[in-house]
């Protein structure tokens, strides 16, 4: 019990984290920084895709294909959670760089 929530605090930890360097990452002048946490999380999630083992049993191509894209749709949860983070962190700086702009005419 005790192991358990020491590793749910651990990976809540991680989690933060990850969620800190995105938004920092994100923020920085140049926007391709800020990409580097969703790549590796879709190299990450190919990479669980090529190591699908092909069962013993025989299945059809259908069951296949179903169980490759699972596989791949849900190991993009985090890409899709970084990539939403870097959307939003950098659309923000768009509109504070325009109400900058802005307040520069207005003198």
């Amino acid at each position: 019990m005790k192991f358990t929530l020491i590793f749910f605090i651990i990976y809540l930890l991680l989690g933060a984290l990850v969620v800190y360097l995105q938004i920092y990452f994100s923020k920085m002048k140049s926007r391709w920084i800020g990409l580097i946490l969703p790549g590796l999380t879709l190299i990450y999630s190919i990479i669980i895709v090529l190591n699908i083992v092909e069962p013993s049993v025989d299945i059809s191509t259908t069951q296949r294909i179903a169980m490759v894209l699972s596989a791949f749709i849900t190991s993009n949860i985090p890409t899709i959670i970084l990539l939403a983070i870097y959307a939003a962190v950098r659309q923000k700086l768009k509109r504070k760089s325009e109400i900058d702009k802005m307040n520069i005419k207005d003198l």
